[in-house]
């Protein structure tokens, strides 16, 4: 996929490649334990930049609404998010390269049995603020009342210090705090499929939008996709189909 010079400058402004990498959602990245930037997110990124010849710049957020914002305000020229209505205003996604799954938490003592339990009046729901299953539960929910925290990685630790009702969010990452923190569970099914793509400003326009898109579709086709999930350690997540 040769890229034109057109679509060069577009992805590249400033002579390399910056991506917005989220913190939040550590299915895709994380620190190591020498504090370094690593995962799913970031092994793309790296093939991207090689691909086009140029060097990678990374740029780091805790969560996931600060990494759309950086990528809607052009301070960086693409990142890896779940695909949403809301976000695609100033984001033009791929389609996605990973889908995971959105699940409700709750205290073992909950009568809560049923994610269709979920939706009444006078359940609270705590989520990451700006996440995907953020956006998608605030258009979806008609009863219940949401309540948003900083980031998805600290929605447990403000769940076990409150009286709120249900936790949301990634599948894995809850499962994770209650191994961890114990006396939780998930209910029954998922609320969400957690569609995982990368994103450029729209503003960059529909040939640097084409290219990202059929690099994407490489990445799955080759098996890089697959591969970075196996070299992480991600287990839950699945290659999301040819688009």
């Amino acid at each position: 996929m040769p890229a034109t010079p057109d679509i060069l400058s577009a992805l590249t402004p400033t002579g390399k490649l910056r991506a917005s990498i989220n913190l939040g959602n550590p299915i895709l990245a994380g620190r190591d334990g020498r504090g370094q930037v690593v995962g799913v997110s970031v092994d793309l990124a790296a093939a991207l930049a090689e691909r086009l010849g140029v060097g990678l710049e990374l740029v780091v957020f805790e969560a996931a609404g600060k990494s759309v914002e950086a990528v809607a305000a052009e301070q960086a020229d693409f990142g890896f998010f779940a695909i949403d209505p809301l976000r695609g205003q100033q984001i033009a996604f791929t389609a996605p390269y990973v889908l995971i799954e959105g699940y409700y938490m709750v205290r073992q003592s909950s009568p809560l049995a049923t994610s269709d339990q979920v939706d009444r009046a006078g359940t609270r729901v705590m989520v990451g603020q700006g996440s995907a299953y953020d956006l998608y539960l605030t258009r979806h929910l008609a009863q219940a009342t949401m309540v948003r925290v900083a980031s998805s990685p600290s929605v447990a630790a403000h769940f076990l210090a409150s009286d709120v009702e249900v936790a949301a969010g990634v599948k894995q990452v809850l499962e994770h705090d209650i191994a961890t923190l114990g006396g939780l569970r998930l209910l029954d099914q998922r609320f969400m499929v957690i569609q995982q793509a990368m994103g450029v400003p729209k503003s960059r326009g529909v040939q640097a939008a084409a290219y990202l898109a059929a690099f994407v579709e490489d990445m799955k086709a080759s098996g890089r996709v697959a591969e970075a999930l196996r070299r992480h350690r991600i287990e839950g997540a699945q290659v999301a189909p040819a688009a």
